[in-house]
């Protein structure tokens, strides 16, 4: 099934012409996770075709305003749109302070229930589970409390069918059922099919790790190891590594640094300064170091592959 990163914003600190802030909605096999919502996220939760009543939980990654003040208009617009299903929130101290203050200002009570987690300080820990995934945070380094998400599919215990089985050999659901169990198929004439002939391991689970907003720091590498697809702070270039290092931000080098550190199979650059216009720079020199590193553009999806 599938295990989807749709790119809703790209851009650092404020929208531009051509990126919005950051913003992305994760899909595993339907369950669909908001991280981050920055200024006009929902525009582009419409522009991606995501149902916005689809959005079964959020994860605010801080509390600064390129991350986080699209939420209240989304939040907002559920309402308005006849939400009943509640909706949980996971992010640092203080937003629940700042609903309290405008539910409070604009005299709104919701139709649904909104349960805002407040993330504890400065540890890594689970935060989600259910049939699809698990979901645990982690502190990154940035110039406030911020945290990094680490996003796991469950892992499969069943058997899974090889491709085209059920079509050569017109397999009835029971017949399916008892195969995944590891029964042989016996035929009608009676010939029995092995089940190896039929089926194969469940394949390891995807993980996808999001770090945005942070500088290098090895910390990180045994938390991401061997992640599918990590995504990683790229707000400037390697010439600008103190000016990074200053403002709590990555570089390419950095991000492609830790990528090999951590042995993921891919990177995704994301959170670019306005200042680039062009960004193929940017992606060459991260490439140099770790060349399965591809750039987030708005709207853009990509797929975490199976192995």
């Amino acid at each position: 099934m599938g295990f989807y990163v749709t790119v809703l914003g790209s851009g650092a600190s404020m929208p531009t012409g051509h990126r919005c802030c950051s913003a992305q909605v994760v899909n595993i096999e339907g369950f669909k996770i908001l991280i981050d919502a920055g200024e006009g996220v929902q525009n582009q939760i419409r522009r991606a075709h995501v149902k916005m009543q689809s959005i079964d939980t959020i994860l605010i990654s801080h509390l600064h305003g390129d991350h986080f003040f699209g939420l209240p208009g989304l939040i907002s617009s559920m309402h308005l749109c006849g939400r009943t299903q509640p909706l949980d929130i996971y992010a640092p101290k203080g937003l629940d302070d700042v609903f309290e203050a405008i539910f409070r200002v604009s005299n709104t009570e919701l139709n649904f229930q909104l349960n805002i987690h407040t993330i504890t300080p400065d540890v890594s820990q689970p935060i989600l589970a259910n049939a699809k995934c698990r979901i645990s945070s982690f502190p990154i380094y940035h110039s406030i409390e911020t945290y990094g998400f680490l996003i796991e599919e469950q892992k499969k215990t069943s058997l899974s069918l090889k491709r085209d089985v059920c079509k050569k050999y017109n397999l009835a659901a029971d017949d399916i059922a008892r195969i995944k169990q590891g029964d042989d198929l016996v035929l009608p004439e009676g010939t029995i099919v092995p089940n190896a002939n039929l089926t194969q391991q469940p394949k390891s689970p995807r993980k996808y790790a999001y770090c945005c907003d942070t500088s290098y720091n090895e910390n990180l590498v045994p938390i991401i190891k061997g992640v599918d697809l990590l995504c990683f702070d790229t707000t400037f270039d390697s010439k600008n590594e103190e000016l990074a290092l200053s403002k709590g931000h990555g570089t390419t080098v950095q991000a492609a640094t830790l990528a090999k550190q951590a042995e993921v199979s891919q990177l995704l650059l994301t959170h670019f300064s306005a200042r680039f216009k062009d960004i193929t720079p940017l992606v060459e020199e991260a490439q140099a170091i770790f060349p399965n590193t591809v750039a987030a553009t708005d709207l853009s999806v990509i797929e975490l592959q199976t192995l």
